[in-house]
């Protein structure tokens, strides 16, 4: 559970989406907490984080970016164990964040989760959220995968799941792009099996992840830039 005081979360990304799903993620599921929004963790004062209760990063980079990452996030939650440390871990960081960073402070998450997932994940707590979630597990068990929840779509495949997770069928996306119903069911199909989606709901759960956001692009990249500009301190 979420304490009374300090209730305050930190997100850490270079990537402008993330910034603005996890303030949507506040905004909608999470009542009285305020976010701030960093790029980079050296930003980061000790008096904003002894006055944070959840602290929410994305991991990436090479492997050299990412060793000198975990050391000093490793670091800081010695140093601050109050805090729930959530990371968003792509398949490829997996191995370095269990060895650095799997604590009892820490939650692993994938970067495919849901919404609510994160959601549930930071209202639960450390004590109560499992340590690493059961999609992260289940990609790196999946050695048949070449990138975690990064299949390469076509620009097509692209454009058909973007119009469909903004609420578009399937009739209206043949008029707009004039195209048949079942060039644009093909579309939709083909990416579902790039992406190893086998229903519908699926395929929308994956839209409306956070992976999805990113490689569909389904906010408008114009407003999150700016809006991550403002958000951002540094």
């Amino acid at each position: 559970m979420l304490p009374n005081y300090n209730r305050q979360a930190i997100v850490v990304s270079e990537t402008p989406l993330i910034h603005t799903g996890l303030q949507n993620v506040v905004d909608s599921h999470i009542a009285k907490m305020g976010l701030l929004h960093f790029s980079d963790v050296k930003s980061i004062s000790d008096s904003e984080l002894i006055r944070t209760s959840v602290m929410i990063v994305e991991l990436g980079g090479d492997e050299q970016s990412l060793v000198k990452e975990c050391e000093a996030y490793y670091s800081l939650i010695n140093r601050f164990r109050e805090i729930h440390w959530i990371f968003l871990v792509p398949r490829s960081c997996f191995a370095r964040a269990v060895e650095w960073l799997m604590r009892p402070e820490t939650t692993l998450l994938s970067t495919c989760e849901s919404v609510e997932s994160v959601a549930k994940a930071i209202l639960l707590g450390s004590q109560k959220a499992d340590s690493i979630s059961h999609s992260l597990l289940a990609a790196d068990l999946d050695s048949s995968a070449d990138e975690e929840c990064h299949p390469v779509l076509t620009v097509s495949e692209k454009q058909v799941l973007r119009l469909l997770g903004k609420g578009w069928g399937i009739n209206q996306i043949a008029q707009l792009l004039k195209k048949s119903n079942k060039t644009i069911s093909a579309q939709k199909h083909s990416a579902m099996r790039r992406l190893s989606l086998k229903t519908n709901a699926d395929m929308y759960a994956w839209i409306n992840s956070f992976q999805g956001l990113k490689e569909l692009n389904l906010l408008s990249m114009h407003r999150d830039t700016e809006q991550w500009k403002n958000w951002v301190v540094n």
